[in-house]
């Protein structure tokens, strides 16, 4: 479902700029009444673009440089978890942590008035699989959960994407942690 809004969004933003794109020429037009206005308005929305873009990036550069997604991907996976313990617990969940070995699954299990969530942390260089998604279905029973979350500081395979969809498992990528991280 997420992926869905991701789409559409990213489908409007183009038709959005497609349609910027056309207002600049036929302003360049409407000044000029030239093909040289046209292509110079055309110049500008492009320059206009490309400095909106590189500040957009800064921007985000600067979210992850105060986000402390670096000391993230340092940590070893048991510092992860204790990591997203608290930043849990500063969302108003209990939380409690599942052994190290025979955990079934989850590594944190997160409770609020209405819900049980099981969650699987996995702190990776790579990207997160299939495996880190069935692990979590499997602990739902277990814990007698009412959602299953998969929480990384990377990012997920289109498989595991998929498979998670199926399951209405909620995965929780790096982009997503970070703005847990910068909410807190």
């Amino acid at each position: 479902m997420k992926k869905r809004k991701k789409k559409r969004k990213k489908s409007l933003l183009t038709s959005l700029l497609q349609l910027l794109l056309v207002a600049a020429g036929a302003a360049g037009w409407y000044f000029t009444k030239t093909w040289e206005g046209i292509v110079t308005a055309i110049v500008i929305y492009f320059v206009v673009i490309i400095c909106c873009t590189i500040w957009f990036k800064t921007r985000r550069l600067a979210r992850l440089r105060r986000a402390g997604i670096k000391e993230v991907d340092t940590m070893t996976g048991e510092e992860f978890e204790k990591f997203l313990g608290q930043l849990f617990k500063r969302r108003g969940y209990k939380v409690s942590y599942t052994a190290t070995s025979g955990d079934y699954g989850a590594d944190l299990i997160l409770k609020d008035r209405k819900e049980i969530i099981a969650v699987q942390a996995k702190r990776y260089s790579g990207t997160v699989g299939v495996k880190a998604v069935q692990e979590i279905i499997g602990a739902v029973k277990m814990y007698n959960a009412t959602e299953a979350w998969v929480v990384t500081n990377s990012r997920f395979t289109k498989q595991a994407i998929k498979l998670a969809n199926i399951n209405d498992v909620y995965l929780i990528d790096r982009e997503e942690l970070i703005d847990l991280i910068l909410k807190k």
